[in-house]
Formats: structure tokens, C-alpha cells, sequence
């Protein structure tokens, strides 16, 4: 049994693809079908993940690619798409698979096989793969390289207060209130960093526990964060992220 997951904008498409999940050759369930990068944002956040997501990249509201960059994606993905630009995106954004439509049954069921070949490869190394996931302890980055001027800086994560996105650009920001552009993602940052020292506060922010100067009630059962050295924007905690935040503050 292979649960799944569609997420595809156009609902016509999002039926087809449903319909000829029931004609394959693999027993699937599909779990839902999603139509908008918000609605898999808020059912990632709120369900156990599925064995295959079956992902659109061209969605109304942004690319498929976003979701990485807003919750914690761990299952393998086969990406759908009319578009032959986004190949090596894809496979960053664990591909197994880049299905250019028309899909016809024989390569979705391709497919869905590599997903079986990958389940068997590692059924008995569950050890393995919760290694490989998250790194331990000793490998946290402790440093950043940074370019000021002509010059290189090696930065400690001790004096970091938080990276931010704006404008597709990504940010460190100092203690004293430099900042330094940087060329990894938000997502790729994250994944390095030590999560008992930093937390995502948003899809824009993530900060130092240290730079957290006041935290405030906001409407909603949300929280209003304010960061030292100043941030320029507002800077809000969802309700669907406010435990995690309270159990890292407390921490």
C-alpha cells in the first residue's frame, strides 16, 4: 500500500492524475488532493507524511519548490509539470522522478516502482536513514563565510542574530547589525544549524534564541516577535507554529 498525495492546481488534471492512480499497477491510497501551495502547506503541517507526494511545480499561488522552504518535507516526491526547465530543481527537492505531461500510466507506474526499490533498499536501515536526515550534534555548522568587500570573514554562530529572505535575496545579520548576502537558501541554513540555538519564526525569518528581544500577544492566539538588532518588518508566529515556539523558548 503507497500512500499518496496529489498536489496539482488544475482540477481537471488533479481528477486525471487521481483516476489513473486507481488503474496502476501499485496499490495506492490516495490520502488528498490539493489544489494551492497553502492548502499543502497547512496538510503538511497537520498530517503524517505520505509515502510519494505526486507535486505540480507551476501552482497559482508560487512554485512547488516554496513548500520546502515552509515546512519540513521528508517523503520522496515525483514531480508532474508541462515544463522542462526545472529538472535539476527538482531532483534537489527530493525527486525521484520529473513526469513531463501528457503522463501516461506506463511512466507513472515507472515511477512508483523506484519508490517500491527505495522502500526495500532501506527497510532494514531505519538507523541509517534517521542518520543521513539530521545531522548530529558535532556536525552543526559553527561557522559561516561571509564576503565583505574584497575581504572573506569567518562569522561564529555565536555571533549571528538571524538570517532573513527578502526579494529572493538571503541575509545574515550580525549581533552589531551588519549584513552579509549569503547564497544558500533559508532551507539549506536551516538544516545546518543547531535547532536547540535557532528556530524558523517564519517563512522569512530565522533567528538566534539570543536575538529574541520581546514577544508579544497578537491577534489570533499568534505572536508578535521582536528582534535585536531591529528587523524592518513585522515579524509574526502562526498559531500552527506557536507550541514549537514556546517549547524551544522554554528550553
Amino acid at each position: 500500500m503507497i500512500n499518496c498525495v496529489i498536489l496539482e492546481d488544475e482540477k481537471p488534471a488533479a481528477a486525471k492524475l487521481a483516476l489513473m492512480l486507481t488503474e496502476s499497477k501499485h496499490t495506492i491510497n490516495l490520502l488528498t488532493t490539493l489544489h494551492s501551495l497553502e492548502e499543502a502547506v497547512i496538510w503538511m503541517k497537520n498530517n503524517a507524511s505520505p509515502d510519494i507526494l505526486l507535486m505540480d511545480i507551476n501552482l497559482t499561488d508560487g512554485l512547488s519548490f516554496e513548500l520546502f522552504d515552509q515546512v519540513k518535507v521528508p517523503c520522496p516526491v515525483v514531480f508532474t509539470t508541462a515544463h522542462d526547465e526545472y529538472w535539476m530543481q527538482a531532483f534537489e527537492h527530493n525527486g525521484i522522478d520529473y513526469l513531463l505531461k501528457p503522463i501516461t500510466l506506463d511512466k507513472l507506474d515507472a515511477a512508483l516502482d523506484k519508490l517500491e526499490q527505495l522502500k526495500l533498499h532501506f527497510v532494514n536501515q531505519p538507523k541509517m536513514i534517521a542518520q543521513l536526515a539530521m545531522p548530529k550534534e558535532n556536525q552543526f555548522k559553527r561557522r559561516f563565510l561571509v564576503k565583505k568587500g574584497s575581504e572573506l570573514l569567518s562569522l561564529p554562530v555565536e555571533q549571528i542574530a538571524y538570517f532573513y529572505s527578502s526579494n529572493k535575496l538571503v541575509c545574515l545579520v550580525n549581533k552589531e547589525g551588519q549584513k552579509f548576502v549569503m547564497d544558500p537558501s533559508l532551507s539549506e541554513i536551516e538544516k545546518n544549524l543547531d535547532p536547540d540555538l535557532f528556530f524558523r519564526l517564519n517563512r522569512q525569518v530565522l533567528a538566534s534564541r539570543q536575538a529574541i528581544a520581546r514577544v508579544k500577544a497578537y491577534a489570533k492566539s499568534k505572536l508578535m516577535i521582536e528582534l535585536n538588532p531591529t528587523f524592518q518588518e513585522d515579524i509574526v508566529v502562526s498559531q500552527e507554529n506557536l507550541s514549537s515556539f514556546k517549547e524551544w523558548m522554554d528550553n
